[in-house]
């Protein structure tokens, strides 16, 4: 390799760096500095941080393809263990790549160049079918129920292993099992001898999920009342453009009131995502509280958790595109949840570990701290797979995964 392609390949890798610790808000100052040079050498190479996000996106996408590419020419003797060794496969690649998943795992940031926006936008179709074609072999060997969607299985499991590079739990101390373990919790579930759908519908649990829910819906917000206005106008633009780029004119004028009139109402843009946001995690954390300290059996309690999670990706679209965006900005540096999340996970803990003691649950042999992230992570159903298949059509896929797992039970 030449001088100048060492270089470039230097500056990129220390890019992507920068980008996964910093996030996409990094400077093409803070890549120079960490690179030792002076900007206007980068600029040489790069002449904008759209071009380094671009090239970034073309690497993780190759690698993607590599991986897909050896998943045919793959034939261990298990086919189910095959699935889990393309899961952890895929979940290694998003972890070297963390900034351009950053960049194309949820939507780029607002204002991104068409180039970017059409490589982020372009679904890792190679790796989808090479999963799929792998859970389709153990299907043929009878190693799968024949009822389970293995499209909608697919996007789940490649979601979900993407989903471990976003943040930082991979680094801690055994944390190397998590892919693997979250494969096998959606192949074999968490409680195979799980009751009927109706039975589950009917319980405690579901009862206080279904009470929340409905909740929602009484106290749908008048926009006839203007501050009430503004906070779903804001919302909506905060989703849409992203906080940074969105400006108290542009809630103005999309509210069709003044600017006057929406400082008279709202002390500052800060103030506003504050509140919107804190107003979702309360539903959130009030939801998980009330379903983890009912009076059901563990099963219940994750059943019931997976059903109030699909509804508020459903209901709250706007508030975790506002999240999302965050993590694109701020992405987290330590495996530290944040308080609400930290109470939610010891609720968690509390449920599963009762299923453990009374044999209703089971956790791939994994220590109750990891087994617990992993269910934290799986009892959120991806927003795509709740547009398509609908609020129920998720359960049923959640049901057969999540709970019962899509192995054909022994």
């Amino acid at each position: 390799m030449s001088t100048e392609g060492a270089r470039k390949t230097e500056i990129l890798e220390t890019a992507a760096t920068v980008f996964a610790a910093s996030g996409l808000r990094a400077s093409l100052q803070e890549i120079a500095d960490a690179c030792g040079i002076l900007p206007g050498s980068l600029y040489h190479h790069f002449t904008s941080k759209e071009e380094i996000f671009v090239e970034l996106v073309q690497q993780y996408q190759a690698d993607l393809e590599s991986i897909a590419a050896s998943a045919r020419d793959a034939s261990a003797d298990a086919p189910l263990e095959r699935v889990v060794a393309l899961g952890r496969a895929i979940a290694e690649c998003a972890i070297r790549h963390r900034a351009a998943l950053l960049l194309t795992y949820y939507e780029p940031p607002a204002g991104s160049s068409s180039e970017l926006v059409r490589l982020a936008h372009q679904t890792p179709t190679a790796i989808n079918a090479a999963v799929l074609a792998t859970l389709e072999a153990a299907q043929s060997e009878g190693d799968l129920r024949p009822g389970v969607d293995l499209a909608v299985l697919a996007d789940r499991l490649c979601q979900s292993m993407l989903h471990v590079g976003i943040g930082v739990y991979h680094r801690t101390r055994g944390a190397e099992r998590r892919p693997a373990v979250e494969c096998r919790m959606l192949l074999h579930g968490l409680a195979p001898r799980t009751p009927s759908d109706a039975r589950l519908d009917r319980s405690p649990a579901s009862r206080v999920a279904d009470d929340l829910i409905k909740s929602w819906h009484e106290q749908e917000e008048r926009l006839d009342d203007k501050a009430v206005l503004i906070r779903a106008v804001a919302r909506s633009e905060f989703a849409r453009r992203g906080y940074e780029l969105t400006t108290v004119r542009d809630i103005a004028a999309a509210a069709g009131l003044s600017t006057g009139t929406i400082y008279r109402l709202v002390d500052s843009k800060t103030k506003l995502l504050t509140s919107i946001m804190q107003s979702y995690a309360e539903v959130v954390a009030e939801g998980w509280a009330g379903i983890l300290t009912s009076a059901s059996t563990p099963v219940e309690k994750l059943d019931a958790l997976l059903w109030f999670n699909i509804n508020v990706t459903d209901r709250f679209a706007e508030e975790q595109r506002i999240q999302i965006a965050g993590l694109q900005q701020y992405p987290p540096r330590s495996s530290q949840l944040p308080m609400t999340f930290a109470a939610q996970l010891r609720l968690l803990k509390a449920a599963l570990t009762d299923g453990l003691h009374g044999g209703s649950l089971q956790l791939e042999d994994a220590p109750l701290d990891l087994g617990a992230h992993c269910v934290f992570a799986l009892a959120w159903t991806p927003e795509n797979i709740v547009r398509a298949a609908g609020t129920r059509g998720a359960l049923r896929a959640a049901r057969d995964t999540v709970l019962r797992g899509a192995a054909r039970s022994l």
